[in-house]
């Protein structure tokens, strides 16, 4: 088979990634072998293929929003011939205090896909069978390839953030994520305020019907019942905490934050305002996401790449030239 290998992370101008004929990968006791049919590719891939996360595996198939037929698999639900998603969180240990109390989202030794366990970058994978997702039929194997990463986490997001029909939500960063979950809570009747940096990101916001939209620091018109913020930035977080109502909660979705700036409680955080993190996601916030996902039609605009062109796929993410979804076609 044909697979995007990583074996030394590097810059992009190197072209980290490169085209390799492999064996197809014998799958392990409860795992599935797997027939990919799209890949999202994920600002993730690009922190791994550049060494700006520890490398874990050596060689790695990165690739983490796969949509997949399974081709051999002893398993009443997925069946051969059915398709699924795969995302980030390919495993649990089951065990730890986390896994016990229906937090496997911070399981103590998770497997990552594409990062611990080869991902979808490649025309075959394996995943653990307990660890797919089932696919609704209207959400088409382009299409679901983005949700299965930025849409479950964004949703996961609005979750952690006690989201409710008809609130007043802010989204501070433009990317994806908050793209897709913008559609979300217009479906659920939420008036939306987009705060995020860049005329191109600005417009977008405007076309997709926010209700409000200003630059990255910018404190909305109204006080806001909850706010997610995106980008990897302390200034955005206090701007964010600025702008949320008495009892309201920021939800930061981010991996790290360059700096917690210093703030002022009285102002900021007191009278019941709370600051959460969001890290990783469940199974159940990935099936649960999908059947609202088919149920108002979530369409992201998507950019497709053959694999052979992996890092020019990588560099249009690293160049941030388009407001679409990018997405690997392995059998075009």
């Amino acid at each position: 088979m044909r697979a995007c290998v990583l074996r030394k992370p590097g810059p992009l101008n190197g072209n980290p990634l490169a085209i390799e004929e492999l064996p197809i990968p014998k799958p392990d006791p409860g795992e599935v072998l797997l027939k990919v049919l799209a890949c999202g590719v994920c600002r993730t891939d690009l922190h791994i293929a550049m060494g700006e996360l520890p490398q874990r595996m050596n060689p790695l198939i990165p690739g983490h929003q796969i949509v997949a037929e399974v081709v051999d698999a002893n398993n009443s639900e997925f069946p051969a011939g059915s398709r699924v998603g795969v995302s980030w969180v390919g495993g649990t240990d089951g065990t730890c205090r986390y896994c016990h109390t229906d937090r496997e989202n911070l399981c103590d030794h998770p497997t990552f896909t594409g990062y611990t366990h080869n991902g979808g970058f490649a025309e075959y994978t394996t995943a653990r069978a307990d660890f797919l997702l089932p696919l609704p039929d209207k959400l088409s194997d382009i299409n679901a390839a983005p949700l299965l990463c930025a849409g479950i986490i964004g949703f996961r997001s609005l979750r952690v953030a006690e989201v409710k029909r008809g609130q007043k939500i802010g989204l501070f960063g433009f990317g994806s994520s908050a793209q897709l979950m913008l559609k979300v809570l217009h479906a659920w009747d939420c008036g939306v305020y987009v705060s995020t940096r860049g005329e191109n990101h600005q417009a977008l916001a405007r076309q997709l019907g926010a209700e409000w939209v200003g630059s990255e620091i910018d404190t909305p018109p109204d006080l806001l019942d909850a706010a997610i913020t995106f980008a990897p930035s302390g200034d955005v977080v206090v701007a964010a905490l600025r702008s949320i109502a008495k009892g309201g909660i920021v939800a930061i979705n981010a991996i790290h934050l360059d700096r917690i700036p210093q703030f002022d409680y009285d102002s900021l955080l007191w009278e019941e305002r709370s600051l959460r993190s969001v890290a990783n996601m469940t199974r159940e916030d990935g099936r649960d996401f999908l059947k609202v996902a088919a149920e108002i039609k979530l369409t992201p605009s998507v950019q497709t790449f053959p694999l052979s062109q992996v890092n020019d796929a990588l560099r249009t993410i690293y160049d941030d030239k388009s407001s679409s979804s990018v997405v690997l076609l392995p059998h075009s």
